[in-house]
């Protein structure tokens, strides 16, 4: 289930954390509208009860430490504990920041594809022993600046509390962990979160409705298929734990209790936590909560069989299988191929060191072997994906992406064909040896960077390690990578040709279908007719009322006086990261701060009038960002940008007047980086923009300005590297466009953006024929595409088109400013600053006046499900004065449990509903994610809301703290890094153009709004959403689904049509020739429409 946050100031930022503080307090500390006066005997009952124990009644806890360590290589302690009543499992990665997070995880072993551990993993939430109310966990959560969700694993179900601050974290903690260990699992909650038939006769459960969307996609089948070949029956691994549509729809609440009385113990549960933990109230409430449970879980002592460990393993494959596997697809051009074999053992530290560092070494970027020539070169693919799953006997993946069909069995003959050669012959290495020290550095950056590094490693350590923490006690160090510096070409060839190019292996080649896909809607046609014939009216008006009652059930109301049982936290325990900003060059017409870091900055100021906004945080890496705009790119040359990207850090340079091959270029890249990257820029919050991102060592800064000046200004466009481009460009397309998310927002995209929108221009509904007219182009007349790219560099590397963010301490960097010199040596620095273009300044004639254009369904074969995107006028700035009430009331309405959550997919409807503001594009919109009929989601919307504006459905004074409190929990997730809280200050400042005290003076705003105002901007702004000839809708969905949703919106009266995706084309005045057929049909998709920008992540990440 993805605020804003602090400005930059212009004093430190640790001045002004108190203030914030306050604010906050203020905000959500408070009843609705509680008077300030108040605050003070809210904050007195948030004093854990455990605080007022004198120590000599403290009891000695149950939980004994394993170990404590300090990691090496990251400022990170781990503490891990048991419980030596229940078994419980702890471990405290102590991190610092503003959240903490919590992983809840359960081994979960299941010897069929009834989905019983996923099922569970959704029923969890319907209510517990003690508090038997659907809801009250995700209502608390809201309230305590929280976030629940879950996934399910192949090997494990894990529940996740994401919090701002312990305080709320350590309130929340008890009640989840009951709903957990003693739910309520109701045959109604079964029946309406799980599977049931609708009155209308359709299948229909937010578990049944998620699986529906992915079971028959390509990648599913073939990971089923995989499975089953990998394992025998009595290997848990081998089983779909999302469960199969036919097992989902006889699967009963039975079933699903057996399982979790035998899986869901305290001793088969690993409390995961990541942030700054007070270990010693986290011990108490263990304990506390160990006390209420005793009774009711099985006996701590009765045996039981750890999962995975002490089940039977997988015997070792006798030889290769090569299956060719087909799934529905109309477009039959491309296909996929899966290669999987069983590889080390994952608690053997330095194999999987050595696994991760071959796999880079194999296929890590453009210059490792399975790249360079497949993809690269000989144009097979337009990827080499790979990845191990983690698991005593691990299994290795290897996938060839975007392969032409009817070269299917020739690329995989040809992968391992290439992978005996690299064995049999001498390896290169140095390479080697770079690749080694580049995952060193990876792991480094992750540990610092991602919230997430410490708990996967954690939860696998639960799930295969050895339970006295010596497993787990590896995490504290990289050593093994320091073995690794030292193996011989004899060693890695041994090891290569041990797990990858000499093992038994098994090789799916994923074969779309049209003829499958025109079964499939047939046999759902005829099975969904057969079952209404044989209902009947009568036994479908049954279904509908026995659903009815289900939900009726289910939706108890939960008394108020319950929930403000646990009050609104306090915010002293969010903890956020401190930001300084600094400013150089045209920086600082945004204003000068006064602290020690401008002071550093001004000492190195060298007369360089570049952009440079330095953000000052304790991390040991420089997170380098630099935003260009796009308004100065011709019309003409705009979609050309995915193909520039492509090409920016994979060409040719001139160095001294002497060619440098790309190989060579790469290599040195990544020599000198952790990462780098050309993107669109959505995420600096500048769609239309893109960004170049560099992660280094401070040692490496220097060098990192001396590329990004190389690639802008000394790199070659090379005939044979566009082409290597192009056709992973169109290779790409085909698999694109079989996501219905995806392909919704493209064709939203072409529908709401001019040509002039750097957006639509990189989109794939565009890439798909402009790429392969371009193709045949650069074999003609390579000179004029060339020509064209150099236009395109003209019109971007420009001085008056660069903003620089620096996010790093920068009391440990080498001449921050003087550093930047060498890049606009040669530039003309005497213009100003080009404005940056907002969303709404590229808007289509239907993007500027939603509602004429109408709903549009777009039938797509490869999905079994509906999505839907609807989209009217809202606010196009961030200081709009109805935003504070925009925003209390889209967080009211989206809330987990909340009123969308309840109509929409507490009801079964969809996986997913939720509003988005957008102030860039001056829209407001309205997303249906995976539903099973997306017009029936969208009414349950619309009655929603409507029943909010006139009254029938009440405000309750805890869901409107709760809405706040999650506006303020937004804060905490903007900067829950480092370089999250440097970045985002960078945002609001630079792109968005809001003052230092915008957030602070939102906070108060969003308190301040009553009622009424919520009302208003609920009929004013949000109702228009729904309404025709106000919005305009696109929807994408399964055939089977086009004349329901066709009927439903226009009898809401939109102008409704039904459009094929190949329609939605657009040339940019690049015309076929007479031969060429109808290439829309064939290659159209996008990359990443879902974040709204469409933009290609070009690079080495």
């Amino acid at each position: 289930m993805p605020g804003s946050a602090l400005p930059s100031k212009s004093i430190s930022f640790a001045l002004v954390t108190g203030v914030f503080a306050l604010v906050l307090y203020q905000v959500v500390n408070t009843k609705w509208p509680q008077p300030l006066s108040s605050i003070r005997i809210t904050f007195q009952h948030q004093i854990p009860f455990s605080s007022f124990i004198m120590p000599s009644q403290k009891r000695n806890s149950h939980f004994k430490s394993i170990q404590k360590f300090k990691a090496d290589y990251a400022p990170v302690t781990i503490s891990q504990y048991v419980s030596e009543r229940t078994g419980m499992h702890v471990v405290v990665a102590d991190q610092k920041g503003p959240k903490v997070q919590g992983y809840f995880t359960l081994a979960t072993e299941i010897f069929d594809d009834s989905g019983s551990p996923h099922t569970l993993e959704h029923l969890i939430f319907m209510g517990s022993k003690s508090y038997q109310y659907k809801g009250l966990l995700d209502k608390l959560a809201s309230r305590a600046y929280s976030n629940t969700n879950a996934w399910t694993a192949t090997d494990h179900t894990a529940y996740t509390l994401d919090t701002a601050g312990w305080e709320g974290f350590a309130q929340m903690l008890p009640v989840y962990l009951e709903h957990v260990i003693l739910p309520t699992l109701t045959n109604e909650g079964c029946y309406t979160e799980v599977h049931h038939i609708d009155g209308k006769g359709n299948d229909a459960g937010v578990v049944y409705s998620e699986m529906q969307g992915v079971q028959n996609t390509g990648g599913e089948i073939m990971d089923i298929r995989a499975r089953r070949l990998l394992y025998p029956e009595n290997v848990g691994f081998r089983y779909e734990t999302g469960g199969l549509m036919e097992n989902l729809r006889v699967l009963t609440p039975e079933r699903i209790r057996a399982f979790h009385k035998e899986m869901y113990q305290p001793k088969n549960l690993c409390l995961v936590l990541v942030g700054e933990v007070d270990q010693q109230d986290l011990l108490q409430i263990l304990d506390d909560f160990e006390d209420t449970i005793l009774d009711d879980i099985p006996s701590p002592d009765a045996p039981f069989k750890r999962p995975w460990v002490d089940s039977p393993q997988p015997p070792a494959l006798k030889e290769s299988v090569v299956e060719t596997i087909t799934f529905p697809e109309e477009d039959e051009s491309t296909g996929e191929i899966s290669i999987g074999m069983f590889g080390p053992d994952c608690n053997n530290a330095i194999e999987t060191a050595a696994l991760n560092t071959l796999l880079t070494y194999l296929a890590g970027s453009s210059v490792s072997v399975l790249e360079n020539i497949m993809v690269e070169k000989e144009e097979l693919a337009s990827a080499v994906y790979h990845q191990w799953d983690a698991r005593p006997n691990s299994v290795i993946w290897l996938q060839p992406s975007g392969v032409a069909t009817d070269k299917l069995a020739y690329v995989e003959k040809r992968l391992f064909e290439i992978l005996k050669d690299v064995a049999a012959k001498p390896l290169d290495m140095s390479y080697m040896i770079d690749c080694v020290k580049r995952e060193r550095r990876r792991i480094k950056f992750q540990a610092e960077s991602s919230s997430s590094f410490f708990a996967e490693a954690i939860i696998n350590d639960f799930l295969f390690g050895n339970r006295d923490g010596s497993t787990l006690e590896e995490l504290g160090t990289l050593k093994e990578y320091d073995t690794l510096e030292k193996w011989t070409d004899e060693e890695w060839r041994f090891f290569l040709k041990k797990w990858i190019s000499d093992a038994p292996h098994i090789s799916l080649l994923g074969t779309p279908s049209k003829e499958m896909a025109a079964k499939i809607k047939s046999s759902e046609e005829t099975r969904l007719a057969a079952r209404r014939e044989e209902l009947g009216p009568e036994g479908l008006e049954k279904l509908a009322e026995k659903l009815k009652a289900a939900i009726a059930k289910n939706d108890v109301e939960i008394p108020s006086s319950l929930l403000q049982k646990w009050p609104v936290p306090g915010v002293e325990s969010i903890h956020f990261i401190n930001s300084t900003t600094a400013r150089s060059g045209l920086a600082k017409k945004l204003g000068t701060p006064e602290n020690d870091i401008q002071k550093i900055i001004n000492k190195d100021q060298s007369g360089i009038p570049l952009f440079l906004q330095f953000e000052h945080v304790p991390t040991n890496f420089v997170h380098l960002t630099l935003l260009m705009g796009t308004s100065q790119v011709a019309t003409e040359h705009r979609p050309l940008l995915p193909l520039f990207m492509d090409n920016f850090f994979n060409t040719p340079i001139m160095k001294d007047g002497k060619k440098i091959g790309f190989e060579d270029v790469v290599i040195r890249l990544e020599q000198d980086t952790i990462s780098y990257s050309i993107n669109g820029g959505g995420r600096v919050n500048d769609a239309e923009g893109l960004v170049i991102q560099f992660q280094i060592e401070p040692e490496k800064y220097a060098a990192a300005i001396e590329w990004i000046r190389t690639m802008m200004f000394d790199s070659i466009f090379d005939e044979t590297r566009l082409k290597a481009g192009m056709a992973k460009i169109l290779a790409e397309i085909p698999e694109a466009k079989r996501s219905g998310n995806s392909m919704m927002y493209a064709v939203d995209s072409m529908i709401h953006l001019d040509n002039d929108s750097s957006i639509k221009a990189r989109g794939t509904l565009v890439k798909g024929v402009y790429m392969k007219r371009l193709k045949k182009l650069l074999s003609s007349q390579p000179e004029k595409v060339i020509a064209s790219l150099e236009a395109l560099r003209n019109s971007l590397f420009t001085f008056d088109n660069m903003r620089v963010l620096i996010t790093t301490n920068v009391e440990k960097l080498p001449n921050p400013v003087e550093a930047w010199k060498p890049l606009i040596t040669k530039l003309d620095a005497t213009k100003p600053l080009l404005p940056l273009i907002k969303l709404d300044q590229r808007l289509s004639v239907d993007g500027k006046n939603p509602g004429n254009y109408g709903a549009v369904i777009v039938p797509m074969s490869t999905i079994d499900s509906s999505f839907l995107l609807a989209s009217a006028k809202g606010p196009n700035t961030y200081t709009d004065p109805i935003v504070p009430a925009l925003m209390v009331a889209t967080s009211f309405l989206d809330t987990v449990e909340g009123p969308m959550w309840t109509a929409v997919r507490g009801t079964g409807l969809a996986y997913g509903a939720s509003f988005r503001r957008d102030p860039d594009g001056g829209f407001v919109q309205f997303s249906i994610y995976r539903s099973p009929d997306a017009y029936r989601a969208f009414v349950a919307a619309k009655d929603v809301l409507e029943s909010y504006i006139n009254g029938t459905a009440k405000f309750e004074q805890y869901a409107l703290e709760g809405a706040v409190s999650q506006i303020v929990t937004g804060f905490a997730d903007d900067q829950a890094t480092m370089s999250a809280a440097g970045q985002f200050h960078f945002t609001d400042s630079v792109v968005r153009g809001v003052d230092d005290e915008y957030n602070t003076r939102m906070l108060k705003q969003v308190r301040a709004v009553s009622v009424e105002e919520i009302q208003k901007v609920m009929s004013e702004v949000l109702l228009p959403i729904f309404t025709a000839g106000k919005a305009n809708i696109v929807v994408t969905g399964a055939p089977i689904m086009e004349e329901g949703l066709t009927k439903g919106f226009m009898e809401m009266g939109f102008k409704t049509r039904v459009q094929a995706l190949s329609s939605f084309t657009e040339s940019y005045g690049l015309e076929g020739d007479e031969n060429e057929g109808d290439d829309g049909e064939e290659v159209d998709g996008d990359d990443d429409e879902g974040s709204e920008e469409g933009s290609e992540d070009v690079g080495s990440e």
